[in-house]
């Protein structure tokens, strides 16, 4: 099964399987993921820029040496246009403002995710500055979703969740800072998970971005290849102000193979999130996947935690705005350009001047406002293993949602769609999307699973499980709609 076709329904571990067995080489698993790029991203539109020729000019390992490499050696990688770097590739984190600035230097996170034999074949769209969850910035274009290019592919890690359920390539990298990995692996059917606060490495360019809320992983098709590159990328780089402590077991490859080594204590909860209402789909996937949980053997309950991210809202928009406003200035520095309104989205020049605004006192009442939350919604956890709710209040929207309206209005929708996914970042915890359930029209709906801190594993073990007992990857989307009417005919 080395066709275009087949290619794009394997994840990572049976592609760089491919390679170990001889049945392709790497350049002929990297070339395979050009072409699909080539001919599916020209309407797909989740890659902003290629490096096709870098990646194929590196030189290939054979016989021992490529025994001694990881499960993903070979495999072909985008990244996210918003985050870590790479030295000589354009990086413009969605925004005009950005245009032509080409980092020196590559992001720790990039050297980790190489060295672990991932061959980086360019850079997915994401939204502006990753300001909101759809991925439409207005000086490159959107991201469609592959299932219905009618509808966003969530954001702001869009561009990576649509070219992996296209099957561009098999896993590509994603962060998130209140739900950007999550929810559009929610709204492209595939999984995403974010890890434990400064599980992994933020450095060199940062070792903190908004108190912690932002996190860097993947979204990937299966939960072992999630798991594999986690192991990969994990643990603080030297001057980093903090780490998440170790994981039990040392490997989350191993608590994927072992699945939970007993019955879990799991809550789930249907209440409405910050907009007041929940999609009838929304809820009918978690109590589906309540009630599958509980066919497994777990303790499942019905229980509310005493949080609630509508009553965090204002705090998380301080840090959110300050955020925002930082790496604006910092970009700003780095790249000897000035801030103009005119360069910049209405909704993100709005947070960036509300960020210069605050004050610091502000800034540090919100932060310990939020810790005390955490600590709450921490004592609640104790009772359970894992918490299970909505990704999104809906479906996947049409494009063009948010942006209708004055920037106070379009924040506020885009709060209102994401639910509580902003919790696990606001308490540092572990938390991911599974993708358990699609509508009668044919869109995925995730479902939100939160794991206590530092306890990937758990989730990892749980997500495992789910996958054998339904799995999703044969599940892909038809993809005549992003092929030009000659290649169709």
């Amino acid at each position: 099964m080395t066709s275009l076709e087949g290619l794009r329904q394997l994840d990572g571990h049976a592609q760089s399987e491919l390679v170990r067995s001889g049945h392709l080489t790497e350049k002929e698993l990297l070339r395979a993921a050009a072409e699909r790029i080539e001919e599916l991203d020209p309407r797909l539109g989740a890659v902003v820029v290629t490096d096709f020729e870098r990646a194929l000019a590196e030189p290939e390992r054979t016989g021992p040496e490529l025994a001694e490499r990881g499960p993903l050696h070979g495999v072909p990688f985008l990244l996210k246009d918003l985050g870590p770097t790479v030295a000589g590739l354009e990086a413009t984190m969605g925004s005009r403002f950005l245009s032509g600035f080409v980092p020196e230097q590559s992001g720790e996170l990039v050297d980790r995710f190489q060295a672990a034999g991932l061959r980086v074949l360019g850079k997915t769209k994401t939204a502006e500055f990753g300001v909101l969850p759809t991925t439409e910035p207005q000086f490159q274009g959107p991201t469609v979703n592959p299932w219905d290019p009618r509808l966003s592919p969530g954001g702001s890690s869009g561009g990576s969740a649509a070219a992996v359920a296209a099957g561009l390539v098999p896993v590509a990298h994603a962060n998130d800072a209140g739900g950007s990995i999550r929810v559009p692996a929610s709204n492209c059917g595939v999984f995403g998970l974010k890890p434990t606060r400064a599980r992994t490495p933020l450095g060199p360019a940062v070792g903190d971005l908004m108190s912690g809320l932002a996190c860097e992983h993947v979204i990937s098709r299966s939960v072992r290849d999630s798991a594999a590159l986690l192991d990969a990328i994990a643990g603080p780089a030297p001057g980093d102000p903090y780490w998440a402590p170790p994981s039990s077991p040392g490997s989350f490859r191993q608590a994927v193979a072992e699945g939970p080594g007993r019955p879990l204590r799991i809550a789930f909860s249907v209440r409405p999130g910050a907009g007041g209402t929940l999609d009838p789909a929304c809820e009918a996937a978690v109590r589906d996947a309540a009630k599958l949980c509980a066919d497994l053997g777990h303790q499942v309950t019905e229980s509310e935690s005493p949080i609630s991210f509508a009553d965090l809202v204002e705090p998380f928009l301080v840090l959110w705005a300050a955020g925002v406003s930082s790496a604006i200035s910092s970009y700003a520095q780095a790249g000897g350009r000035v801030p103009e309104p005119g360069l910049f989205e209405e909704l993100t020049w709005d947070l960036y001047e509300r960020g210069r605004a605050l004050s610091a006192a502000g800034y540090l009442l919100a932060v310990s406002t939020l810790q005390r939350a955490a600590r709450a919604l921490a004592a609640f956890q104790q009772d359970y293993d894992v918490l299970l709710g909505p990704v999104t209040s809906r479906p996947a929207p049409a494009l063009g949602t948010f942006s209708v309206g004055t920037p106070e209005q379009q924040i506020m929708r885009a709060v209102e769609f994401c639910h509580e996914t902003p919790l696990a970042n606001l308490t540092g915890q572990p938390a991911m999307s599974v993708p358990l359930h699609w509508t009668d029209a044919g869109v995925p709906v995730g479902v939100h699973a939160t794991g206590r801190f530092g306890d990937e594993a758990t989730l990892f073990a749980l997500a495992a499980q789910l996958e054998q007992a339904r799995p999703w990857a044969h599940r892909l989307p038809d993809l005549e709609h992003l092929r030009s009417e000659t290649q169709s005919c």
